[in-house]
């Protein structure tokens, strides 16, 4: 056991080396470390939201806003079928979690349902092997067909657009240039939103929060705003107002001309004659051919750039725009022009985000929680340190060298990871310095029993590392699969304290295992003693 191949000596002595490279990053500033050649790392640990404060949102997705939509989109699709299929029909509405309608011929009823079978689709894939479907369509002798949505179904949408707004919310945040987002999936629809070192919160909700559905549509003029508020707007019109103060009223279009789906890019800029702020939009090749289209046919006529329900702008067609490209402008400041263009960059969320819980921690409490951190962990080190020198002598020396190097590993490791660090993670180092000696203990407690039994020092020192490795696996492949089940079932600094522990278990059995016995071979090497100095 005191016997090592020259190759694994070096393998040692350079992981060692790895690590407290890694480690030395975190002791300069940013700037300093990013400015070192690319072959030095540089990555240094991320501070949590406890650590350097920001902002803790958790949002709940609109699950009937979902349902809404769909049954709405259904509605239309069933419209837009029986109308191509050219079947009389009736009584289309949305009742409940169905859709209904009733065929107004009774010999064109099994063609209807034939036809409506397309708006039933598949659930999962091939590979899942799965017959279930989104919409169970049923019809009776009476000509009513009914589209009701199975809970599959639902329970697909509504986990899609769970999946959806994460990934809309993780572009919309990356945009505003925060370091480290943690943006993730709590239960069945509720996304957790924290973002260290963030300073402005209520432009974190209102970036978030915003659902960001951009259409244009065509202005209806065939009676005034005011006029169809009194009595009653056009089927296909419907009155929307703008974010003006007071808002006005315009009658809009329902049809959608183009949405913001079609979009490309969009960035924040400066109208060069008024010199206020604007938002510069391009389309794809689809949609800039149907802008062209109806800017072409509606030549004088003006038409509405509209954001969540409320007019942004209304200007009047004075030519053709055939460049698919545009601008919206409006009362903007820099700032809202540009959150806008994050906002159309991003994309739409597929439902509006509730705010459910909202926390902001100051970085005054975040350097407390560092103080605090830094203060558990040099007094849990130094009397560790001091228990091991006192009980064991040199051979404590030994075992807190492998100790140090053992908290370099573990912050090298999450370095190079960029890991963020929280104060549960420090807990977790900290919990690691202690079980790190547990296995010397074991080994030294063992070399001194074999020792009393009268066993020469190099037997002993043999014999006290073969018997007690059993022991140390053992227990640290406990705590290790506890940590792995903290990991999955935990979240937030949960995973954190997890994920600081189980890299801990690993460089513990190597320094206080491997390296801590490297030393001591390399002792016994040079000194040949005839007693263990225990």
């Amino acid at each position: 056991m005191l016997h090592f191949a020259r190759w694994t000596v070096i393998l040692v002595i350079a992981i060692c080396l790895a690590g407290i490279l890694a480690t030395v990053p975190n002791f300069f500033s940013k700037q300093e470390a990013e400015s070192w050649p690319s072959w030095i790392p540089h990555r240094q640990l991320v501070l949590g939201l406890d650590l350097q404060g920001g902002s803790h949102i958790l949002l709940g997705v609109d699950v009937e806003a979902v349902v809404t939509e769909r049954l709405d989109t259904l509605r239309d699709d069933v419209r837009q079928i029986l109308r191509d299929e050219r079947i009389g029909y009736t009584g289309l509405a949305v009742q409940g979690q169905t859709v209904q309608v009733r065929v107004r011929d009774p010999q064109q009823v099994d063609a209807a349902e034939q036809a409506l079978q397309d708006l039933s689709v598949p659930i999962g894939s091939v590979l899942t092997g799965s017959t279930a479907r989104d919409v169970a369509i049923t019809a009776n002798q009476d000509g009513l067909i009914t589209l009701e949505l199975t809970e599959q179904g639902l329970q697909q949408r509504i986990s899609s657009a769970v999946e959806q707004s994460i990934e809309i919310v993780r572009r919309r945040i990356d945009e505003l240039g925060t370091t480290e987002p943690t943006i993730q999936r709590q239960g069945a629809d509720r996304i957790l939103v924290q973002v260290p070192g963030l300073d402005d919160p209520a432009r974190l909700k209102a970036l978030i929060g915003q659902t960001a559905k951009l259409t244009f549509r065509m202005v209806d003029m065939s009676m005034p705003a005011s006029e169809a508020l009194n009595g009653r707007p056009p089927p296909e019109s419907e009155v929307l107002y703008s974010q003006d103060d007071p808002p006005v009223p315009y009658l809009i279009e329902k049809r959608i001309v183009v949405s913001g789906e079609d979009l490309v890019d969009a960035q924040p800029g400066f109208d060069q004659r008024t010199n206020e702020p604007i938002v510069s939009f391009r389309f794809n090749s689809s949609g800039a051919r149907r802008f062209a289209v109806a800017t072409q046919q509606n030549v004088g006529r003006p038409f509405a750039i509209v954001l969540d329900n409320e007019v942004i702008s209304a200007p009047v067609i004075r030519e053709p725009i055939l460049g698919g490209s545009g601008q919206i402008s409006g009362d903007f400041t820099v700032d809202g022009a540009n959150d806008l263009a994050i906002l159309l960059r991003a994309g739409a969320l597929p439902a509006p985000l509730t705010i459910l819980e909202e926390r902001t921690v100051g970085p005054g409490l975040g350097a407390d929680s560092i103080q605090s951190g830094k203060i558990a962990a040099i007094i849990g080190t130094a009397l560790v340190v001091v228990f091991m020198i006192a009980v064991y002598g040199l051979f404590g020396v030994f075992a807190d060298i492998a100790l140090f190097l053992n908290i370099a590993l573990i912050i090298g490791i999450l370095s190079m990871l960029g890991a963020t660090l929280t104060l549960p993670g420090i807990a977790g180092i900290v919990l690691t310095v202690g079980m790190a000696v547990d296995a010397n203990v074991l080994i030294y407690e063992r070399i001194r029993e074999e020792q009393k039994s009268g066993k020469s020092a190099i037997a002993s020192i043999d014999s006290g590392y073969r018997r007690a490795l059993g022991t140390i696996m053992d227990a640290n492949i406990t705590t290790f699969i506890a940590a792995i089940i903290l990991f999955y079932l935990g979240s937030g600094p949960i995973r954190g304290f997890a994920i600081t522990l189980a890299i801990g278990i690993v460089t513990t059995v190597f320094t206080a295992y491997l390296v801590n016995r490297l030393i001591v071979a390399e002792w016994v090497r040079r000194r040949r003693p005839s007693t263990v100095p225990i």
